[in-house]
Parts: structure tokens; C-alpha cells; sequence
């Protein structure tokens, strides 16, 4: 939800409600995608093999690769820098916090958010291109 109140700013801000909607789906999209990668992949998470650390939030039951939440930050961040991108830094700096703070906490391996990263980019910059290509990107992004 981060993401998306972010998204819901800027696109008041800017009144650019196109980008709203375009991080909406990349959001959505990238969730989907690293669910069905996890089902796949059935990699478990780290508490499983290893009592300590003790994990600091309540461990997810599904898969652990990849990292969800790192898989619809780095899709937002990066559809919301196709339109602002003097924010990109910043942005892509609260991705990555995002990212850290699974493995930080102890539900994620670091390859996991580094997965998810870049699925999350793979899946802003594929609809993107394909927005682009059906010609309908003009003013969204």
C-alpha cells in the first residue's frame, strides 16, 4: 500500500492519473508473477533451516524466492520513475530499504530480494514496452 498512496500523491500532484493506474498494475502484476514463482520454485525461507536468528516478524507460510515485496517495490519505483524521473533516486532508494528490511527481519535470504528486484523491474519495464508499442504510453509514462 506504500506504493501505491506514493503513486496516489504524485499523480494528484502532477495530475497524471494515468501513472496511478500503470503502478496499480505493475504492482499487481509483479505480486502475481513472484506468487507463481514461488509455487514453482518451493524454496523455504530461513527460519525453516535455521532456529537462530529468530525471525523479528511472523513468518510467511509460503516460498521464500523471491521476495514479493522486493519484486512490487522495485516494479513501482520503477514505473514511477518512467514518469518522475528526477525522483529515481529516491525512489529506488526506498525500494532497496524495502528489499533489506525482508532480509533484515529474517524471512528472506538476500538472493531472494535480489529476485524479486529484478523481476520487479523485468515487470515495469515489460509493460512499459508494450504500452509503447500498442502506441498508448503518451502522457502516462
Amino acid at each position: 500500500m506504500l506504493w501505491i498512496a506514493i503513486a496516489l500523491v504524485l499523480s494528484a500532484a502532477y495530475r497524471r492519473w494515468g501513472t496511478l493506474w500503470l503502478t496499480v498494475i505493475a504492482v499487481a502484476l509483479a505480486d502475481w508473477s513472484a506468487t507463481g514463482i514461488k509455487a514453482l520454485v518451493g524454496r523455504d525461507r530461513p527460519p525453516v533451516h535455521y532456529a537462530r536468528p529468530k525471525a523479528l516478524v511472523p513468518v510467511p507460510h509460503d516460498a521464500s524466492f523471491p521476495s514479493g515485496h522486493a519484486a512490487t517495490s522495485f516494479a513501482a519505483a520503477t514505473m514511477l520513475t518512467f514518469a518522475f524521473p528526477r525522483l529515481a533516486p529516491a525512489l529506488f532508494v526506498l525500494a532497496a530499504g524495502v528489499a533489506f528490511s525482508r532480509v533484515y527481519v529474517g524471512v528472506h535470504y538476500p538472493l531472494d530480494v535480489v529476485g524479486g528486484a529484478a523481476l520487479g523491474l523485468i515487470v515495469a519495464i515489460a509493460l512499459r514496452a508494450v504500452l509503447r508499442l500498442r502506441g498508448r504510453s503518451k502522457g502516462w509514462v
